[in-house]
């Protein structure tokens, strides 16, 4: 099971409440000989043994993993001035441990460690562990120096202005990009460790007194509940601590970028980082939330709500588009003007299949030049993906297998289909487009609002963390629509936080007429 969090960060001991950990020995050889038992076969396992001192006077052993820890560290602040220290003191052999933590060692983190789990788990997460004979305790060095990728602008969730530095797979380093945006000593950090072989660092942030205790409480169940052997990505912790595990619709949030992150903890929200990934989960999540761009922040409040608009049209033409050309076409003619219908019918001459097969067809193939073109090399996906669109739509309307009218609606809603946000909104959307291109093949328009009506009812039925998934819309927020899915009004004008939120504190900013009466 997952240890309890700590605030302090410390290191976490590992093993479950019916094995109790093992406790080190106060003989060195004995605790060398089961550190060699555990990690036989491990080359990368470094086992150092020298004599502390500049007489030798103690046994010593420093333990680590090569690949994680930095080699110009350890020599320099630790082997050096342990093989060179003043050994004359008194101090120096009866209590050598903590005269090694307070005179000698000049790492910046050290922790004890008392028992064999806690050591395996030290090491084996980039710490140096440094043993002495004699003492029944170790010292937990902090040497991590492992590669890393540096920081660079998000390939996901890019803007056209704004901040272009993305979180990384450090989880140091993603905390450090948080403090940078929100420097105040009310953000806390809460870090445990999940997977019972992958021990994976998971911190949960948040800013104290805005963040309401019900979300942070209910949040660290469900964390605490995970019982799995890895966890490699966000993702698998968004599955286990997600609302609805029955549901297309994401419920918890995720970017990789580090000003939204600090926006939503701004706003009363909980960050949730784990160590190995650049995404960073938040919740409470609204669905407003992954239809609205940073970029909408970023510049005037009236170009910001224009463009929303539009993405919200692009939202429904990536998700009715198709389905409304089939039930027209196959159910509804009298709905078009005469002179568009016959052009649609002119085009449709020959074409062999009903309207609906044509539609799932093209459908398919663009589907299919999409992850073709994610999976491919970056410097040919691209131009394949388009070319191949290209190339089969002119071929398919020459052949006369499909009908130009309907490769401008597949076209239409691929395009619309980018325009939303975030990738975690747009695939449910690909998604339920096939469903109503069935259902308006079957009912016609009638179809069609039979599915619009259930997807309402489903999304309203959604909670994060307790908080309704439609709001502030469903329930309706009278204060919340100045940031909603089209209106954005200016920043000074946002005096309080979103009701729509559960927050203890309202109050974001001190509303003009304040200032100027001062």
């Amino acid at each position: 099971m997952p240890q309890p969090f700590n605030q302090e960060g410390g290191i976490r001991v590992p093993g479950s409440d019916k094995q109790p950990p093992i406790p080190l020995d106060a003989s060195l050889d004995a605790n060398l000989i089961a550190i060699r038992a555990a990690v036989s076969g491990s080359a990368d396992i470094i086992i150092r043994e020298f004599r502390a001192g500049a007489s030798a006077s103690a046994k010593a052993a420093l333990i680590y993993v090569e690949g994680l820890c930095d080699s110009a560290t350890i020599e320099d602040h630790i082997l050096r001035p342990l093989l060179r220290a003043d050994d004359q003191a008194a101090d120096f052999a009866r209590e050598l441990p903590q005269y090694a933590r307070s005179h000698i060692l000049t790492v910046g983190e050290i922790k004890e460690v008392g028992d064999q789990a806690a050591l395996f788990e030290s090491f084996l997460s980039g710490a140096s562990v440094l043993l002495f004979d004699g003492f029944a305790q170790a010292l937990a060095l902090d040497t991590r120096g492992w590669e890393q990728r540096g920081i660079e602008e998000p390939s996901t969730q890019m803007v056209l202005r704004g901040p272009k530095e993305g979180f990384t797979e450090t989880l140091k380093t993603n905390i450090g990009l948080l403090r940078r945006k929100i420097k105040t000593t009310q953000l806390r950090s809460e870090r445990m460790t999940i997977g019972r072989l992958s021990r994976t660092d998971v911190a949960i942030m948040y800013v104290e007194g805005t963040a309401d205790p019900s979300v942070l409480s209910e949040l660290r169940v469900r964390l605490s509940r995970i019982d799995i052997d890895t966890i490699l990505e966000s993702g698998n912790i968004e599955e286990f601590i997600q609302d609805d595990r029955m549901t297309y619709f994401p419920t918890v949030f995720n970017t990789e970028r580090p000003d939204v992150a600090a926006a939503g903890l701004a706003e009363g929200r909980v960050a949730i980082l784990v160590d190995g990934t650049p995404f960073v989960l938040l919740v409470p999540a609204l669905l407003t939330q992954f239809l609205q761009s940073p970029d909408d922040y970023y510049q005037r409040a009236d170009i910001a709500s224009i463009l929303r608009l539009l993405r919200l049209t692009a939202f429904f033409i990536a998700l009715l588009a198709p389905s409304v050309f089939i039930a027209i076409t196959s159910f509804h003619q009298e709905m078009l003007p005469s002179t568009l219908l016959i052009s649609i019918a002119a085009s449709r001459t020959g074409v062999p299949f009903p309207v609906f097969v044509e539609a799932m067809v093209m459908e398919m193939t663009f589907e299919l030049l999409r992850e073709a073109g994610l999976r491919m090399p970056k410097a040919v996906g691209q131009a394949i993906s388009i070319v191949g669109a290209l190339v089969l739509g002119e071929a398919a309307v020459q052949a006369g297998l499909v009908s130009p009218g309907m490769v401008i609606v597949v076209s239409l809603t691929a395009i619309t289909t980018f325009a939303i946000p975030y990738t975690s909104l747009a695939t449910p959307i690909r998604i339920l487009r096939f469903l109503m291109m069935g259902l308006a093949a079957m009912f016609g328009l009638y179809g069609i609002f039979i599915g619009v009506t259930y997807l309402i009812i489903h999304l309203n039925t959604l909670s994060s963390f307790g908080v309704p998934y439609l709001k502030p819309y469903a329930p309706f927020v009278l204060n919340d629509q100045k940031d909603g899915v089209i209106l954005r009004v200016p920043i000074w004008k946002m005096v309080l936080r979103p009701f729509s939120i559960p927050v203890r504190n309202r109050t974001r900013q001190r509303s003009p007429q304040s200032q100027g009466e001062e």
